[in-house]
């Protein structure tokens, strides 16, 4: 799979498969929860739900493969290698844009993860559609100990069985590690923002807005980043 994505892409720029795959994928993702932000607007609770549900576990599996293969996305580059511009260009805009895109997809899973559960948790059921419960939603450190060390726990077992079955590494334990941090950080927002919007409701709808800005600016830099270092300035990758 690694020898397959470092191969040339199929858009006909100087970038490899994996990042064509993952501008692809970028888009379509994009396209997907404009969907179900429209879908929550006109009122069709069960279609955004299952639309929403749906495309964040597939962003997180996208996100998590781009991990484990490292090389599925427009960062796929060593340095200043990967791109041909000026040095001047690149530490006053391309480093920029690229770190500030980075912060986004570490807030945008944070915010996938803990927007699938506030759905669950906020939903209620009329005439068999699924709508927002009107109504205070709210748990408690110790809820929220006990659910983390479970997920804890499960997640380093699977960690070890997999270990002893194909060999401990590094960037494996660092997959794992990251995604344990990233459900620890879930809980904290979810803590920290239940005393700002108490109701469930309200809730969702204010923070759906925000995660929907986020994937949003999120496809713009990474469409950026992938212009620049595959279109403009190409450097010695593809």
């Amino acid at each position: 799979m690694a020898e397959w994505l470092r191969e040339p892409g199929f858009a006909g720029t100087h970038a490899t498969m994996g990042a064509d795959v993952s501008q692809l994928m970028a888009t379509f993702f994009t396209a997907l929860f404009i969907l179900g932000w429209i879908q929550a607007k006109t009122g069709k609770g069960s279609a955004h739900h299952w639309l929403m549900l749906g495309g964040m576990i597939a962003m997180l599996a996208f996100f998590t493969s781009y991990y484990l293969f490292r090389q599925l996305g427009v960062l796929a580059f060593e340095g200043k290698e990967g791109f041909g511009g000026s040095q001047a260009l690149y530490d006053n805009v391309f480093i920029p844009v690229l770190t500030f895109h980075i912060i986004l997809v570490v807030i945008g899973l944070v915010m996938a993860i803990y927007m699938m559960v506030l759905g669950f948790r906020s939903q209620t059921f009329i005439d068999g559609q699924r709508k927002l419960r009107d109504a205070m939603l709210q748990t408690t450190w110790r809820k929220v100990g006990i659910i983390f060390g479970v997920v804890a726990v499960a997640v380093l077992l699977l960690f070890v069985s997999r270990g002893l079955s194909s060999g401990f590494s590094m960037g494996k334990l660092s997959v794992y590690l990251g995604l344990l941090i990233i459900l620890g950080i879930v809980f904290g927002v979810e803590i920290t923002i239940q005393r700002i919007w108490p109701n469930g409701a309200r809730r969702h709808k204010v923070l759906g807005r925000f995660t929907m800005a986020i994937y949003c600016v999120l496809f713009v830099t990474g469409s950026f980043t992938y212009t620049m270092l595959y279109i403009l300035y190409p450097g010695k990758i593809g």
